[in-house]
């Protein structure tokens, strides 16, 4: 008997978690993504075989300028990517302007302003998020976000010739610095 009455208490956490709004799981992640946080926040709220993709699916040379860029899978890939986010910029600001969901989809919407730790850059950049929560824990997260801006903050020199308009002339961009 006493057997049973542990077994069916240590199944409350886990109904419990399992039954929470998909919204408040993403919030409960979002408000704890501080490196000091994020670890054990990922742990807690994403599945095992989660999908986090941050920018691109798959862009070697972003990848080189942003190391979380593209596809990780799990917990450790939510918090490195937090980490290492932490470690490149300084966040001055994060806010969610809307959050709101249906079923198991999650939409967040916000803005944010960071300087780049390396060189000192600030920039301030729209972000969204869609998240996708089951049985009480994440298992898809896409992070979208200004990428010319971000990458553009850790650039020390240099720019690009470009051309857009077929019937125009090329121009450059990046004379900054």
């Amino acid at each position: 008997m006493l057997l049973g009455a542990s077994s069916a208490s240590a199944r409350e956490p886990a109904k419990a978690a399992a039954s929470r709004a998909p919204i408040d799981v993403v919030k409960e992640f979002l408000e704890n993504t501080a490196p000091d946080k994020v670890d054990a926040a990922a742990k807690r709220l994403v599945a095992p075989d989660a999908t986090y993709i941050s920018l691109t699916f798959d862009n070697p040379e972003l990848k080189k300028i942003e190391p979380w860029a593209g596809k990780s899978t799990g917990p450790a890939g939510f918090s490195t990517t937090f980490s290492r986010v932490a470690k490149y910029w300084k966040i001055e600001d994060f806010k969610i302007t809307d959050m709101f969901g249906s079923g198991e989809n999650v939409a967040v919407f916000g803005t944010f302003t960071y300087r780049s730790v390396a060189v000192g850059t600030l920039f301030s950049s729209p972000f969204s998020i869609h998240s996708k929560v089951r049985n009480g824990k994440i298992v898809y997260f896409q992070f979208m976000e200004d990428t010319y801006a971000s990458a553009a903050s850790f650039r020390q020199s240099g720019s690009w010739t470009v051309k857009t308009d077929p019937g125009a002339p090329a121009f450059e961009v990046g004379k900054g610095k």
